[in-house]
């Protein structure tokens, strides 16, 4: 099916005191350095958390925006390798991309989880890895208020659970009943299933991706999902990254909306704080 039969994404958040992150299971399988292993000026990298992160970084609507603008029509390829993040952002990013002029060919490599998941919808084509997964779950966001706030915010996220259902209905061979049992348990869905539901039209060869190792700015993620699993309070989770790196990860970002990795982080450091702080969640379990 082509993008423009899909249906058009809701837009809007409810406030700017809700913010969305990614799910500490999805940066857990996130493996960051997995990379196409060729692209051209006609591609599009969704390497990094979905929306504007706590180092300013991540793939944004503006920044896509600005790439599709830049290929003038041209078909396009968008690489995803994400564990996903602000969900409103990935719904802004859907409805460009499920409006952008051209073809739009959707190669998963990785995980394209949560929001990711809405992103790579928007393809004319979606291929996937044999060892990639979509993660399709309900609304996942954070907020703070008394039972009424929170009473509200539920209503309110009915219609956007409601949509990414639509969205993943009119994709695949799914009825949205089924969909929406899959994002109740929070599914993962690998490769060889995704084709056969429909969520993805093909396999991707095997020499399509390069498999690395993850970046220091995945591996900084990852570290903070650890650290939340421990109920370490998210001030201390910041405080205690930017101590280990004396800044933030990076600052420069590539022109597809793919941030670079500070120098003075040490891939090896990483690992060892990522084996003991593994350690520490696993002996409080």
């Amino acid at each position: 099916m082509t993008k423009k039969q899909l249906p058009a994404a809701p837009v809007g958040r409810p406030c700017a005191g809700i913010t969305c992150e990614p799910l500490p299971s999805a940066l857990e399988r996130w493996n960051g350095g997995i990379r196409a292993a060729a692209s051209d000026d006609n591609t599009i990298s969704v390497f990094d958390v979905i929306g504007r992160d706590y180092w300013d970084e991540g793939v944004t609507a503006k920044r896509i925006a600005g790439a599709l603008r830049s290929m003038n029509g041209a078909d396009v390829t968008v690489n995803i390798n994400s564990p996903g993040g602000d969900m409103f952002e990935g719904l802004a990013i859907y409805n460009l991309l499920r409006e952008y002029e051209g073809k739009v060919t959707v190669k998963v490599l990785g995980i394209a989880a949560s929001a990711a998941s809405v992103i790579a919808m928007a393809g004319d084509e979606i291929q996937i890895g044999r060892g990639a997964f979509f993660m399709i779950h309900n609304c996942w966001i954070v907020a703070m208020g008394n039972r009424h706030d929170f009473a509200e915010l539920a209503d309110y996220l009915k219609p956007f659970d409601s949509a990414m259902a639509d969205i993943y209905a009119a994709r695949s061979s799914l009825d949205v009943d089924t969909v929406a049992k899959l994002m109740d348990a929070e599914s993962y869905i690998g490769g060889s299933d995704a084709v056969e539901k429909g969520l993805a039209d093909s396999l991707l060869s095997a020499d399509a991706v390069s498999d690395g190792d993850d970046s220091p700015a995945a591996a900084l993620r990852k570290l903070d999902a650890l650290l939340a699993k421990s109920n370490t309070p998210r001030s201390e989770r910041r405080r205690l990254i930017k101590s280990l790196t004396g800044g933030t990860p990076g600052a420069t970002p590539e022109h597809e909306g793919t941030p670079s990795a500070a120098s003075e982080i040490k891939p090896e450091t990483l690992a060892e704080l990522n084996a003991a702080l593994s350690s520490l969640v696993s002996a409080r379990k």
